[in-house]
């Protein structure tokens, strides 16, 4: 259901990198119910915009949201979720967070600049969260060039191989 809206989501896009014949090029790792957890959610309250920087060497200003804790596969994991300033401005993003993340898996499995996973405030209840990593996603970067795609910070880089959500694209960069 969720990589099937995923997959839908490019052909109504128009600035899309990717067209109807490139979507059988998209690969995922089997769904595995390891890889959702519930995680604890502490939200952060005064913290400064900072800029995170994108692949194409600009940036866009974001604050330090929540910071979630959570076991996976037997370890501790800490990961943090964002707010993009500018898309708070913006009604239907208004609720927006962003989660990207890198892990042992990048470069090899994994597209090299990490993967990120959406939420809304709304997700976050009683200070805790589901957290699917079937649901990664490649930035539009993995795709193509042309695109300004934000780099994971390094508190958001994993220790460990995250086998869940979408693996490299099939057919390379399509430019």
């Amino acid at each position: 259901m969720f990589r099937k809206g995923y997959m839908d989501d490019f052909l109504k896009d128009e600035s899309s990198p990717l067209k109807k014949d490139d979507l059988q090029l998209l690969r995922f790792y089997d769904a595995d119910s390891t890889y959702k957890v519930t995680a604890k959610a502490e939200l952060l309250t005064n913290e400064p915009a900072f800029i995170i920087p994108s692949f194409s060497g600009t940036g866009r200003q974001y604050v330090r949201y929540a910071v979630l804790t959570f076991m996976l596969k037997g370890k501790a994991v800490k990961l943090t979720l964002y707010k993009n300033l500018a898309l708070a401005q913006i009604p239907q993003y208004k609720d927006y967070l962003f989660l990207p993340f890198t892990d042992q898996t990048n470069g090899a499995a994994t597209y090299g600049g990490g993967r990120y996973i959406d939420f809304r405030d709304g997700d976050i209840k009683d200070n805790v969260v589901e957290l699917d990593f079937n649901k990664a996603y490649n930035p539009y970067c993995a795709y193509s060039g042309g695109y300004s795609c934000p780099k994971p910070p390094g508190e958001n880089n994993l220790d460990i191989a995250i086998e869940a959500g979408e693996k490299l694209y099939a057919g390379g960069k399509t430019h």
